[in-house]
């Protein structure tokens, strides 16, 4: 395919101001990209973060995304089409970040019950002087049984 690509955004711009020419769908190793045809330019459609050519493994996604941006017509060349030949990448550490995401979920949730437990709980409420002079009472005690032992 083409190295000179266009991004969704412009490609969408170009479908609703009626300029696209023809969309050609290119069958090659591991899925499905487009070329565009608008004025005497011709481009293939990018991805969004890579920059490189867009690969759609399903042909049925392609088609719903040509025409959720107006583009209903175009023509298919499956010559080259090799479902198998697109490398996929294994990512086992996607699985622990996954299952890190879901017990801080699970995390936050207990959190936020406790502590609307706590702002439900209508029991009569210690001021903190009392509790502090209580502790430094209690401290004061074990460091004078221990002192004399």
């Amino acid at each position: 395919m083409t190295t000179e690509t266009i991004d969704h955004t412009t490609l969408t711009k170009l479908a609703e101001a009626g300029v696209v020419r023809s969309a050609h769908v290119v069958g090659q190793a591991g899925g499905w990209g487009i070329l565009v045809k608008y004025g005497m330019t011709e481009r293939a459609l990018a991805a969004q973060r890579s920059q490189q050519v867009r690969l759609f493994r399903r042909l049925e996604t392609l088609v719903e995304y040509l025409k959720s941006i107006g583009i209903p017509r175009f023509d298919v060349d499956a010559v080259n089409y090799d479902p198998e030949g697109l490398t996929r990448y294994k990512r086992p550490d996607r699985a622990e970040a996954m299952k890190n995401a879901h017990e801080a979920a699970a995390y936050d949730k207990w959190l936020k019950s406790e502590i609307q437990e706590a702002i439900d709980d209508d029991s009569p409420t210690i001021p903190h002087d009392k509790v502090m002079r209580d502790v430094r009472a209690v401290i004061k005690r074990a460091r004078a049984k221990r002192a004399s032992t």
